[in-house]
């Protein structure tokens, strides 16, 4: 017979497991290496945040306009004495990430847990720049027009933020919630185990060839390698990966050399986890390494293609079986080659834990929304959380990319908790169309710029979350606006995003063979500020409202014509006439296209569309060459647009 057990054995006992709940449940105290640490480890993110939802405070136009920030009339919530306040929350919760195009040196104060005194002064500039720890590079930075930090800061009870400035533009402010969390507040205080932490981020976040062993720890550890080589033909399907045991795939490599560009996308990428119905993964390969309009384009450090190997590291645990393939679309009327393949896929036996963790899943899609309506990225029900978006933009009118005004929202559990202020704000960017910034691909760790084209109407960007992945408990819509107002742009956008979540997915959009072939426009529209020009002597360059060229005598300036497809078009000019206006005479190379034309004239004049010629446009031959001369004293020609019309 067991002897009795006495009170203080008891009371021994239930601090024992007290503790063992503290440790391991929500009253554990949760610190800001906590929150660093999920910034280099994506072996942790098919883990579940249990009802720990992303919400956003941001300068977006609350009257469904456009004014997101110019202004400054949505900038902030109130004015106090200590200047703007741009966001209070309740905590206990942590700001994962604050973006601005437009930081100045004005300060910002965080005043935690209703203390009087702020905790944390920097200037504004100063979140971004470097030169404030632990503010560091490059988890703070910019380089694609938007200025963004991913530094945590943590507050157990609440966080007010004020800018000491007279005027503030624009800026989101993305934090979440810990409910019963022990959140340990900022403190400014690091200890070297801190230092030692943030200096290994930085160094993942820097590193631009990534490999699989950056991320082969927790749940991703032992890793296995399965290599397999062989040849693809069109109409044919070859399994490259397939288990049926739990497990999980860690992250893989497809290398084709450069087969996997070009304008039809006909290699598709598969996979299936534990016999579902509809696959997991099923897009084309180009879009789902983030290849933009048929050429790589992201270099991620999780996703992209490095040289000639597409690479993808997110975690993929499964409960009884995976298997993945490609698929050789064939096309009609089309030569098609075979195409040979190597891959290496990087897995494990550790399989997902159902309570802890979710499945990826992806969802491609390609769509001319109708005007008014949304496009979608993403629309689900059920538990899991949002981890990645790559998003090809492509405008079907030429012109300026305003559609890239739209801003992106996104609902969760029934209530509306981000709303961005543009679309390349969305991807840590900003100020499309100025040199410099946002005006052509660039890759950075979690975020980037796919592509910028003014000719071809086109852009993109891709980010990926995280810390600050997205959860959700019961549904979620993740979609962008195109255009200023109303989703009245008309455009062509192709998305893949990527989600974990406990349930399968229920449909996938059917890869036809149109919506696998890349869109060309008609017409294609030169910019002044983005025009790549030359000089001859005799004249003299200056970027005002159009391209002001001074003659000395007579001189020249040649205009390149990148990213047009070879063929023929007519070209068109736009110019002003006015009374100190120059004569110009438009050549291709050695071909003189036009007769001299006077933009003399008494008064200002706006001349649209004029014809000077047609050309034959080659890789050799993409470019015109504008002869200018004096008009008597008259020596400006003001030359605002060169215009390319496809002839058939």
């Amino acid at each position: 017979m067991m002897k009795r057990i006495g009170l203080k054995t008891l009371l021994l006992i239930f601090t024992f497991l007290l503790s063992l709940f503290q440790m391991n449940g929500q009253t554990q105290t949760y610190r800001w290496s906590d929150e660093v640490e999920l910034l280099k480890r994506v072996d942790r993110l098919p883990a579940y945040r249990h009802n720990q939802l992303i919400e956003q405070e941001s300068s977006y136009d609350r009257t469904g306009g456009n004014d997101d920030g110019f202004s400054g009339t949505y900038s902030f919530i109130r004015k106090e004495k200590e200047g703007l306040v741009l966001a209070e929350f309740e905590g206990p919760g942590v700001v994962n990430r604050i973006w601005t195009p437009t930081p100045t040196e004005d300060t910002l104060l965080f005043y935690f847990d209703g203390e009087r005194v702020p905790r944390l002064k920097i200037r504004f500039m100063d979140l971004f720049s470097g030169k404030v720890y632990p503010f560091v590079k490059p988890v703070c930075g910019n380089e694609i027009g938007g200025y963004y930090s991913y530094i945590p800061i943590p507050f157990a009870k609440s966080l007010k933020i004020v800018f000491q400035g007279d005027r503030i533009m624009f800026h989101q402010i993305q934090y979440r919630m810990l409910p019963g969390m022990n959140v340990e507040s900022w403190t400014g205080n690091f200890s070297a185990s801190d230092k030692e932490l943030l200096a290994e981020v930085s160094d993942v976040w820097a590193d631009i060839s990534p490999t699989v062993n950056r991320y082969a720890t927790g749940l991703s550890s032992s890793v296995r390698t399965e290599e397999k080589s062989f040849t693809i033909e069109p109409g044919e399907e070859i399994a490259f990966f397939e288990k049926t045991t739990s497990g999980r795939i860690v992250g893989f490599e497809i290398d084709g050399g450069t087969a996997f560009e070009g304008i039809y996308k006909d290699i598709i990428l598969s996979a299936e986890w534990d016999d579902e119905p509809v696959e997991a993964i099923h897009a084309p390969l180009a879009d789902f390494f983030g290849y933009a309009y048929g050429k790589p384009a992201m270099r991620s450090i999780v996703m992209g293609r490095q040289e000639t190997s597409n690479y993808c590291y997110l975690p993929m645990p499964f409960d009884r079986s995976a298997s993945m393939k490609l698929i050789y679309e064939k096309r009609e009327g089309v030569q098609q080659n075979a195409i040979p393949v190597n891959v290496k896929v990087y897995y494990n036996d550790n399989g997902r834990n159902i309570n802890e963790e979710g499945k990826l899943y992806t969802v491609w899609r390609r769509e001319k929304p109708e005007s008014g309506q949304f496009y979608t990225f993403m629309e689900t029900k059920g538990k899991g959380h949002y981890v990645g978006t790559i998003h090809q933009a492509q405008g079907l009118r030429p012109g300026m990319t305003l559609f890239f005004e739209g801003d992106d929202t996104t609902y969760v559990d029934g209530k509306m908790r981000l709303h961005g202020t543009g679309s390349e704000d969305y991807y840590n960017g900003g100020w499309y169309a100025l040199l410099d910034r946002w005006d052509r691909g660039i890759s950075m760790p979690v975020h980037g710029s796919l592509d910028y084209s003014l000719p071809m109407g086109r852009t993109g960007g891709y980010r990926f979350f995280l810390s600050d992945k997205m959860s959700f408990e019961k549904e979620i819509y993740h979609g962008m606006e195109h255009g200023e107002v109303g989703n009245n742009f008309p455009v062509d956008y192709t998305s893949v995003t990527f989600f974990y979540a406990a349930q399968p997915l229920k449909e996938r959009m059917e890869l036809t063979a149109d919506l696998r072939e890349v869109y060309f426009p008609e017409k294609h529209i030169y910019f002044p500020q983005l025009m790549e020009i030359t000089l001859d002597r005799g004249i003299q360059a200056i970027l005002d409202r159009g391209l002001m060229l001074t003659s000395f005598g007579q001189g020249m300036v040649r205009v390149m014509l990148t990213d047009v497809p070879e063929g023929k078009y007519r070209v068109l000019v736009n110019y002003h006439e006015k009374p100190n206006g120059a004569d110009f005479q438009v050549w291709q190379r050695q071909n003189r296209l036009s007769e001299w034309i006077s933009t003399k004239a008494d008064k200002e004049i706006f001349r649209e569309n004029v014809h000077v010629g047609d050309i034959q446009l080659t890789s050799q031959t993409n470019s015109v060459t504008f002869h200018v001369r004096n008009n008597d004293k008259a020596n400006q020609f003001e030359l605002n647009l060169v215009i390319l019309e496809r002839i058939e």
